[in-house]
């Protein structure tokens, strides 16, 4: 009996190793992702804590307005791409890789927060000359926008919100998706760092977009790629999703930009019920609902969304 548990114990470890062999995956170099996803719009820029961070600007017409871009967790500028393809006839659009995302560089020990990449929009806008800009976020990206608001009220010409972070949630409740779940326990944090991200990428994609059509082979690598940027991973488990100071009615209440709030009704992430809060906290808020949306409206309905964005800029914010 001894020498069969034996030979089971050799056997179950040549499995786990080859496993590990098969599934692990390192870093990708900067230069190499550079290569890949970067463009001729692509641009970057070092800031006083040592962060080259990446942004691609779309130029625009002469003096356009300009509209900066922050993406969720995760993600990366290139979720942007259906908006800065429609908004770039008419308006400068800068869409930012926040540290541990895309082709952004942190140095080592960074430590990532919402006060973090509040920093870095102010040392892009301050780097850019940028006087004024319209700021949009999604979900994380949003979180940050709003506080940007609250932090920089006089760079801000307008506010736009979409499915936003940054509502305190019940201690009890689970999350919504199987990436998600994964950040929550030791061994699904392990997984993160060290394997193949393929099916939990895979399958937060599906939560997220709500339709498998947008949820193409190069699209799960373009994501897969990117989370391999050397300290990606350590940076995105060391972000706090829990947030240590939630948002607050008579917080919000202080905004004085215009704000426009976009929700996909059919997110599984971020409760669309926030979105209605976060119009009813911030003064004189526009709040535009999609029915069968989820929680990126920007790619899943790009036309209606971009419309939706120009008219409500020509109408609440170029005309005051």
């Amino acid at each position: 009996m001894f020498w069969v548990l034996l030979l089971a114990f050799v056997i179950l470890l040549g499995i786990l190793a080859a496993a590990w062999l098969v599934l692990r995956r390192g870093d990708i170099g900067y230069a190499d992702l550079e290569h890949r996803y970067g463009g001729p719009t692509s641009r970057f820029l070092t800031t006083n804590d040592g962060v080259r961070v990446h942004y691609q600007d779309s130029g625009g017409p002469p003096d356009a307005p300009t509209i900066l871009l922050l993406h969720g967790f995760s993600a990366s500028f290139a979720d942007w791409e259906p908006w800065v393809e429609r908004l770039r006839p008419n308006y400068r659009v800068i869409a930012l890789g926040l540290p541990g995302h895309g082709l952004t560089q942190a140095p080592p020990g960074y430590r990532a927060g919402i006060n973090s990449f509040v920093a870095i929009v102010a040392s892009l806008a301050q780097a850019l000359r940028l006087p004024r800009f319209v700021l949009a976020g999604n979900s994380m990206g949003g979180r940050v926008a709003w506080q940007v608001a609250l932090d920089h009220p006089e760079r801000l010409d307008g506010l736009v919100l979409i499915n936003a972070g940054g509502w305190a949630r019940e201690p009890s409740r689970p999350a919504n998706s199987f990436a998600l779940r994964l950040l929550t326990n030791s061994v699904g944090r392990f997984v993160l760092r060290n394997l193949d991200l393929t099916i939990p990428v895979r399958q937060a994609l599906k939560t997220a977009l709500g339709d498998e059509r947008l949820v193409t082979r190069d699209l799960v690598t373009r994501y897969t790629d990117m989370a391999r940027g050397p300290s990606h991973r350590d940076i995105m488990l060391s972000v706090d999703m829990r947030e240590d100071q939630p948002a607050r009615a008579e917080q919000l209440a202080r905004i004085t930009a215009p704000t426009l709030v976009m929700v996909g009704l059919e997110d599984r992430l971020v409760p669309a019920g926030d979105g209605t809060r976060f119009a009813d906290a911030i003064p004189g808020a526009t709040l535009l609902a999609y029915p069968g949306v989820g929680h990126v409206p920007m790619q899943q309905i790009p036309d209606r969304s971009a419309q939706d964005l120009d008219r409500w800029i020509r109408t609440r914010v170029s005309a005051r």
